[in-house]
């Protein structure tokens, strides 16, 4: 265990550098900060100036030694908009848009695992069938279309979900703030948890359909039906457990990339979370805060991918996490 993670923390340097100088090398290409910052009253001589103060007109490889220096101590830069270190204000906003992944990943836990069970068990049922075409419909729908579908009929037609914002929130963890301990809280979170579990929502049942109809052609779980073992636990202790497996990894990834596809969820919820905040940092290219977003993002990308490793391990005790 100690070797893996020696392993994985030199590997996530690695990644996390590559991710850095892409995120830096790509902010020349959004636009000039200062166009925002100073507006068109400002002479030619006076944006220079400013540039030169600011490093702007610094090469290349100054200026990313600078902010790799910087980033070391954990400085990602300054916001030109707030006026505030970036990455506090990338941290004030990632409680709301946590909230939201971990709202879609408790439905679609809740959701495919059975569906995708009953579905591998009876793939003759009607019900098994009208999932699977269901799933395909789902998985070719754009999020923003479902998005605008539940606000339509929740919430105009129907009346009964909020269409926007973020609801009643309560401090839990120091300044951290949520909304799941509020009634209010909740009625904000349903509609947009829902449209972002949509995204991954039809592929987890189609896998889990799939990695358990094998599993269930398996030499070990036929041996198990004739020692006569009941089916409750043939389905659920041998088959499910194994079928889970390659859920597990695929699901890792996916819950890191839910993370990224927030930003159009948020923005069509107005949603106060990373995903809107970083469409608002291109809007008035505000390089630091999305330089710090990204290597958030990657960041979460790493650490969801290393706990999922641990996690395969412990179900499956067989794997090696490290080699010698």
């Amino acid at each position: 265990m100690i070797a893996f993670l020696i392993k994985r923390f030199f590997q996530a340097v690695v990644v996390m550098f590559v991710i850095s100088l892409i995120s830096f090398s790509i902010q020349d290409n959004l636009g000039d900060p200062l166009r925002e910052l100073v507006g068109q009253s400002v002479s030619e001589e006076e944006r220079q100036a400013l540039r030169d103060e600011m490093g702007l007109n610094d090469p290349f490889l100054v200026q990313y030694a600078r902010f790799a220096t910087n980033a070391l101590q954990g400085d990602l830069g300054t916001s030109y908009f707030f006026k505030e270190p970036a990455l506090d204000v990338i941290l004030n906003k990632l409680p709301a848009t946590l909230e939201l992944v971990i709202g879609a990943t408790l439905i679609i836990v809740l959701v495919s695992v059975p569906t995708g069970v009953y579905s591998a068990i009876k793939p003759n049922s009607f019900f098994s069938r009208a999932v699977m075409g269901i799933s395909i419909v789902g998985i070719s729908v754009p999020v923003f279309l479902t998005a605008i579908g539940l606000i339509y009929l929740f919430s105009i037609e129907l009346g009964w979900m909020p269409s926007y914002g973020r609801g009643e929130t309560v401090p839990v963890f120091g300044s951290w703030e949520t909304g799941f301990v509020t009634g209010d809280g909740l009625a904000h979170l349903v509609l947009p948890c829902f449209t972002l579990a949509s995204i991954m929502l039809p592929l987890f049942i189609r896998l889990i359909r799939a990695e358990m109809m094998e599993v269930l052609q398996s030499e070990y779980v036929k041996f198990a039906w004739a020692k006569g073992i009941s089916p409750t636990r043939i389905y659920f202790l041998h088959a499910l457990k194994n079928t889970m497996l390659p859920v597990i990894t695929v699901g890792g990834v996916q819950i890191g990339t839910m993370v990224a596809y927030t930003i159009l969820t948020e923005t069509v919820f107005q949603w106060p979370g990373m995903g809107f905040l970083f469409l608002e940092a291109v809007n008035r290219v505000d390089t630091p805060l999305i330089v710090a977003y990204l290597i958030v993002v990657g960041a979460i990308f790493v650490i969801t991918n290393t706990l999922v490793d641990l996690i395969y391990g412990l179900v499956n005790p067989t794997v090696k996490l490290a080699g010698k």
